[in-house]
C-alpha cells in the first residue's frame, strides 16, 4: 500500500541565510505554495510604519536640526484640568539618542540655583515646537560633564553660522525665490 500523497513534500524548501534548509510548516505550502515573508520584508514594514507615524506627528510643524551644546526653547503642551496651555522650557541640549520614531533629547537648565534635566521625545504630540536660541560649539556627543560644572566653567562657546533651510525636518520651508 502506497502512502497518501503529500503536496507540500514536492514543493521546494526555502533556504535560510546560511544556505541550509529551514523548517517550513506544511500548512504554509498547502496555502497555494506561498513562502513565508523574509525577515527583511518584515523589518521594512516596521520602518514604513515608523516613517508614517513620524509624518503624522510632524504634520504642520517644523523641527530644526540641532546638536548637543545648542540652547533650545522647547514649547511643551501642559494639560491642567480641562484647560491646555503651552509652557516654554529653555536650556542646553546635553544629549540626543535614538532614531526615527524613538528619537529623544535631554535639555538641562538651572532653575533657582538647582540643575534640572528633562528628556523630551522628538516626535511627540506634547512637544509643540522646538526653537534653536543659539548654537554651541562642543566636541562631545554627550555633555554630562556639565552636571559637575558651575558658573563660568559651564559656559559653551557659540558656533558661528546660522540655521540653513535643509536643517529643518518635517514641513517644507518656503524660500523667497520664485
Amino acid at each position: 500500500m502506497s502512502p497518501a500523497p503529500r503536496p507540500w513534500a514536492e514543493a521546494p524548501r526555502p533556504l535560510d541565510r546560511l544556505g541550509r534548509f529551514a523548517y517550513t510548516p506544511p500548512f504554509l505550502f498547502s496555502l497555494g505554495g506561498a513562502n513565508p515573508a523574509p525577515l527583511g520584508a518584515q523589518m521594512n514594514l516596521i520602518e514604513t510604519l515608523a516613517k508614517e507615524e513620524v509624518a503624522r506627528v510632524t504634520a504642520g510643524k517644523t523641527i530644526p536640526s540641532f546638536d548637543p551644546g545648542d540652547t533650545l526653547r522647547v514649547n511643551v503642551k501642559i494639560k491642567e484640568g480641562d484647560r491646555e496651555r503651552v509652557q516654554a522650557y529653555e536650556g542646553v541640549c546635553i544629549a540626543r539618542s535614538g532614531s526615527d520614531l524613538n528619537a529623544n533629547f535631554t535639555v538641562r537648565k538651572i532653575s533657582f540655583g538647582e540643575g534640572v534635566e528633562r528628556v523630551f521625545p522628538l516626535y511627540s504630540p506634547t512637544v509643540e515646537s522646538v526653537e534653536v536660541v543659539r548654537r554651541g560649539k562642543v566636541r562631545r556627543a554627550k555633555l554630562y560633564y556639565l552636571r559637575d560644572r558651575r558658573g563660568k566653567s559651564a559656559r559653551i562657546a557659540e558656533r558661528s553660522g546660522g540655521a540653513r533651510e535643509e536643517d529643518y525636518v518635517g514641513a517644507e520651508i518656503e524660500t523667497g525665490e520664485s
